[in-house]
């Protein structure tokens, strides 16, 4: 398959698709009140070079909850809006599929989905500022249940396990940009 053709076969997220599935993190989020609001503006807001581990890791306490109310979010949504919101999920995971995020996360290639999974887990700004400047990241946090769970709340409903159209991969060390040597 040429470039060109890949390119044909490949569907990318929409702005709005993309609007949408940060607009649900947030809201899980913010059901869950000031607490863990204050815990991923601290994250956001460290200084990677001095924060300690515990720090980092207080945030761990409420990816089960971030993730079961986003689940609740989406208990309505109709077969196409969960493709789509998967297509953002592969998507966004794709694009942190990089050896300098590596680096930081460390992990095996499994670890470093999670790694991404827990990145994209604690929204777009934290995304933003990791994939500007991948110190951001953070050693050993996972949320793996972000990684697929639109595809698994598809497959509950339907049956069948979607198909993104993407023509890309999340699992680790797919993005050929991301791993240059």
């Amino acid at each position: 398959m040429t470039g060109t053709d890949l390119a044909a076969s490949s569907r990318l997220p929409t702005v709005e698709e993309e609007a949408r599935f940060w607009a649900l993190l947030e809201q899980a989020w913010a059901r869950l009140g000031p607490e863990p609001a204050a815990l991923r503006r601290a994250l956001l807001e460290r200084d990677p070079e001095g924060a300690e581990d515990d720090e980092l890791y207080a945030i761990d306490d409420w990816l089960d909850p971030f993730v079961e109310t986003l689940r609740e979010l989406c208990a309505g949504l109709s077969g196409p809006e969960l493709v789509d919101l998967g297509r953002v999920v592969e998507r966004k995971l794709y694009d942190i599929d990089r050896a300098d995020i590596q680096e930081v996360t460390d992990g095996s290639d499994d670890g470093f989905l999670y790694a991404r999974g827990f990145i994209l887990a604690m929204g777009r700004e934290f995304y933003a500022a990791v994939r500007a400047e991948p110190a951001m990241a953070v050693l050993d946090a996972e949320c793996e249940q972000l990684c697929y769970l639109f595809a698994h709340l598809y497959e509950e409903r339907f049956g069948a396990w979607p198909e993104t159209g993407s023509g890309i991969s999340r699992e680790s060390v797919s993005n050929p940009a991301g791993w240059p040597d």
